[in-house]
C-alpha cells in the first residue's frame, strides 16, 4: 500500500517559516514513520538565482528600515493577496510549481508562508485537486494568509482563530494546534549534565540569541549584561551573522571565561535546557520553542508587525518581558538571589502547560486518517472530531 505523502512549502523570509515546516515534518515522521514528508522553499527551489537576491533585499530592509516594514504590514493587514498579485507571483517565480506537485504526487500540501499558500491556492482554482493546509507561524494573522481555496488553517491560538473567522473563514476550517516545534523541544534534559557536556560552568546562565541574522541592541543593555560576568554566564548565539561573531570574539570586554560566543547552532534545544533565562527577538518559532522549554524570556528589537504581536501575546501570558537595562538588572538580581526558586517556577510552568508541543503533528495525522503508531484510521469519526471548536489530540 502506498505511503501517505505530505509536501510542505515555505519561503526563506526570516528563519521561522521554514523552521516550522521542518519541525512539523519531523514531528509527523516521529509519530508515524509511514507518512513521507518533504520540505521545500518553493521560490529558492524554482528560482535559485533570483530568490537569494530577493531574500537579501528583504533582510537589508528589515535591518535598516524596520518602521517601513511595520507600516507595510499594518496598511495591508486586512487584505488578502489579490488575483493580479497571485498571477504575477506565479508568472515570475512559480511557473513550474504545478510540475513539482505532479512529480511528487502529495496527498496533502501544507504551506508555512503566505506566498506559496497563495500560489497553491491559484493552482487549486485552476483545478489542482490536493488538500491545502495553511500553517500560520506567528501569534497574529495578516490578511495575506487568507485564501478561499485553503482547506484548513492550523493556528497558534484561539485568538488567531477569531481573527480568521472575523475575516470570513468558516470556523470549522480553523484548527488550534499551536506552532509546531522540532521533537528535540518536546522533552527537557538535565541542566547540569548538558552544561558539563557543552563545556559550560554550572552557574546561573543566560542565553542571548541574535535571531537568524544577528544581534541588535544598544550599549546600555550590553553594559548591563556584562556587569555581572563574574557571577552569571552569558552564552551568545548569533545565528548566521559570521561578521558579528568575529567582531564579538575580538572585543576585549567579552574576553571572559564566563562568556561563550557561538554562531549558528543546531543545538538550541540543549542551550535552552542549559540556561535559566532567554534574551531573544520575538520570532514566532523561537518564542514557541522557549515556551516548550519553560524558559523565561526577555524580548528586544521586535520587528513592527507580527513580532510585536508575538511579544504582546507572551508578555500578556506572563512568560516574557520587554528588554531594557532595568529589566536586565532586575532579572540578574533574581538569578543570583532566588536561583532555586526560579527553577521550581519553571518546572511548575511546564507541568501546567496545556498545549503539548506535538499537537500540530498529531492533528495533521488525524486529518490524514493516520494514527500516531502508523495504523490507518477510519476518516469518519476522526474527521468529525477534527471539525470541532478545538482539536482532539493523539498522545504519542
Amino acid at each position: 500500500m502506498r505511503k501517505k505523502r505530505v509536501l510542505l512549502f515555505s519561503e526563506g523570509f526570516g528563519t521561522g517559516h521554514t523552521g516550522a515546516a521542518y519541525a512539523l515534518a519531523e514531528g509527523i515522521r516521529l509519530l508515524n514513520p509511514d507518512v513521507q514528508c518533504r520540505v521545500i522553499e518553493l521560490g529558492r527551489f524554482l528560482n535559485p538565482t533570483v530568490a537569494p537576491w530577493i531574500l537579501s533585499a528583504y533582510r537589508k530592509t528589515v535591518s535598516s528600515q524596520p518602521k517601513l516594514v511595520g507600516m507595510m504590514y499594518k496598511t495591508q493587514y486586512h487584505k488578502s493577496l489579490n488575483r493580479l498579485t497571485r498571477a504575477a507571483l506565479h508568472r515570475i517565480f512559480y511557473t513550474h510549481a504545478q510540475k513539482v506537485i505532479e512529480q511528487l504526487k502529495p496527498d496533502l500540501i501544507i504551506c508555512s508562508h503566505p506566498i506559496p499558500a497563495a500560489v497553491i491556492s491559484r493552482l487549486k482554482q485552476q483545478g489542482l485537486d490536493v488538500p491545502l493546509y495553511t500553517l500560520i507561524t506567528d501569534y497574529d494573522a495578516h490578511g495575506s494568509w487568507v485564501n478561499p481555496e485553503a482547506d484548513r488553517y492550523l493556528v497558534s491560538t484561539s485568538r488567531v482563530k477569531s481573527i480568521l473567522t472575523g475575516r470570513g473563514v468558516p470556523p470549522e476550517l480553523v484548527t488550534v494546534t499551536g506552532i509546531p516545534v522540532h521533537p528535540k523541544f518536546w522533552e527537557r534534559s538535565s541542566k547540569q549534565q548538558l552544561r558539563k557536556e557543552m563545556g559550560l560552568a554550572d552557574i546561573p546562565t543566560v542565553l542571548i540569541m541574535g535571531g537568524g541574522w544577528g544581534l541588535m541592541f544598544g550599549k546600555d543593555v550590553m553594559d548591563s549584561l556584562t556587569a555581572r560576568m563574574d557571577d552569571i554566564q552569558l552564552v551568545f548565539c548569533m545565528g548566521s551573522n559570521d561578521k558579528l561573531v568575529a567582531k564579538m570574539r575580538s572585543t576585549p570586554l567579552l574576553n571572559h571565561p564566563n562568556v561563550k560566543i557561538l554562531g549558528y547552532s543546531s543545538e538550541i534545544n540543549k542551550l535552552m535546557d542549559a540556561s535559566d533565562l532567554l534574551i531573544t527577538k520575538p520570532g514566532g518559532m523561537t518564542c514557541t520553542e522557549g515556551q516548550a522549554k519553560g524558559i523565561p524570556m526577555l524580548f528586544y528589537s521586535a520587528i513592527p508587525g507580527q513580532e510585536e504581536k508575538n511579544a504582546q501575546y507572551f508578555v500578556e501570558l506572563g512568560l516574557a518581558e520587554v528588554l531594557d537595562s532595568d529589566v536586565v538588572d532586575r532579572w540578574f538580581s533574581l538569578l543570583l538571589r532566588e536561583y532555586a526558586g526560579l527553577e521550581e517556577q519553571r518546572k511548575r510552568r511546564l507541568a501546567l502547560e496545556r498545549q503539548q508541543p506535538h499537537n500540530c503533528a498529531s492533528t495533521v495525522l488525524q486529518l490524514l486518517g493516520k494514527s500516531a503508531d502508523g495504523a490507518a484510521e477510519p476518516r469518519t469519526a476522526r474527521a468529525q472530531q477534527a471539525r470541532t471548536e478545538e482539536p482532539v489530540y493523539v498522545t504519542p
